[in-house]
């Protein structure tokens, strides 16, 4: 499989109460080497400044089940952003500092900071210890209620590493009710996600691309020359060769000599020497991806310009069951 491992999922071990440290003679406030998740969870910091951005957010989840579920109350089903970072789906925007759950009747004591989600009832999967929505679910509320780049985002990660399928994602986005206003975005949402897609920034610049109505392009193309393989790319059309240059493209490993990571970009460049004698090439980086018209003007340049919309799913990636 192209693309990085999907990053390991919080582990909650890590967390811990105050008061239990308060007991062990450790107070965290003054201590230092500690971390503060939420009201009442610590955990140490030198574990903090290694998490994900999802991971820091499934650690205030953890966080809030650890304090809000108890005996004698219900248990939060953590849901949308919450359950997507549990999950391990990565999202575009900044992640929230409150947790979504869906909605009860009785709303448990001490769930500060929690943001309720009215929505139809769902059976709920306990993962890590926590209640969560299922995966195909959780994509279909991100669809509906938050922005397409991150609800792409998130389906492309999930298909990509088995979480679910892609009849789960559309059986989802069918089951939301006509009368919700998000319908139509999850059912796009569906129709959009692709396994092929192998970052955030991959899964960014190709809702830009559909907003723009440039044709869809081919993703993960392997090139070849006289002397073998050039490498996959990113994005393809006729002619055209579009690669999104994420931290990652180069590769360079921590700790690596600036004479090491001089050699990484070098190959880089003849790499995509190799490629100019046959394609036109489009670069462009997180910052360009975010601007969709700058995004625009970039494959512009190389001659990928709007074409019929159709053709996205004309021309989509077969779909498994």
């Amino acid at each position: 499989m192209l693309g990085m491992e999907a990053p390991a999922p919080f582990d909650p071990s890590v967390l811990r109460l105050y008061a239990d440290l308060r007991r062990a003679g450790l107070d965290p406030q003054r201590a230092g080497g500690w971390q503060r998740v939420r009201r009442g969870v610590w955990m140490p910091v030198v574990v903090w400044q290694d998490l994900t951005p999802e991971q820091r957010h499934a650690a205030l989840v953890h966080a809030t089940a650890l304090v809000c579920d108890g005996e004698g109350r219900p248990r939060h089903v953590f849901a949308a952003e919450s359950a997507a970072a549990v999950w391990g789906l990565p999202r575009v925007e900044a992640w929230p500092t409150t947790v979504r759950t869906l909605a009860t009747s009785g709303r448990p004591r001490g769930s500060s900071g929690v943001r309720p989600l009215v929505g139809a009832e769902v059976e709920p999967v306990a993962f890590k210890g926590v209640l969560v929505t299922p995966v195909a679910r959780t994509l279909a509320d991100l669809a509906c209620r938050g922005s397409l780049p991150s609800a792409v985002a998130a389906a492309d990660h999930a298909v990509r590493h088995g979480l679910c399928s892609f009849a789960e994602l559309r059986a989802e986005a069918d089951a939301v009710p006509h009368r919700v206003r998000g319908r139509p975005a999850a059912r796009l949402v569906a129709e959009l996600a692709d396994s092929d897609s192998m970052s955030v920034g991959e899964s960014l610049s190709r809702v830009q691309m559909f907003r723009l109505g440039v044709p869809r392009p081919r993703l993960q193309v392997p090139h070849h020359d006289d002397q073998g393989l050039i490498g996959v790319v990113d994005f393809e059309w006729l002619g055209v060769v579009g690669e999104f240059d994420g931290k990652l493209k180069y590769r360079v490993p921590p700790g690596a000599s600036p004479e090491e990571a001089a050699e990484i970009v070098w190959r880089e460049k003849k790499r995509e020497d190799r490629l100019r004698v046959d394609s036109r090439v489009a670069r462009w980086t997180w910052q360009v991806a975010l601007d969709r018209d700058q995004l625009g003007r970039v494959l512009a340049a190389q001659g990928v310009r709007p074409g019929p919309r159709a053709s996205w799913f004309d021309l989509g990636a077969p779909r498994s069951a």
